[in-house]
């Protein structure tokens, strides 16, 4: 589990400790995709308003489904590192 420090469009900071579950990209920009345990409800954050992150010790056990998006599946496609 992350703590973020995120930045709304406005500006504003808040403080979100988030469970990781992707990340979803397009030519513009890059976004978490977490579990924010202050909404209790998914939520993407834009990568480049995320102001610092830090590690907790909660281990996240939830996982991302395909039907947790609301974008046309065939859209989605697995990243790899290697």
């Amino acid at each position: 589990m992350l703590r973020i420090r995120y930045a709304d469009r406005a500006g504003a900071d808040s403080t979100r400790d988030v469970e990781p579950l992707g990340y979803l990209g397009n030519s513009r920009h890059w976004y978490l995709v977490a579990w924010c345990r202050l909404r209790d409800e998914l939520r993407c954050f834009r990568t480049d308003r995320i102001r610092s992150v830090g590690a907790l010790p909660d281990v996240v056990a939830r996982e991302l489904r395909l039907t947790d998006l609301d974008i046309p599946h065939e859209r989605v496609r697995p990243l790899s590192l290697v």
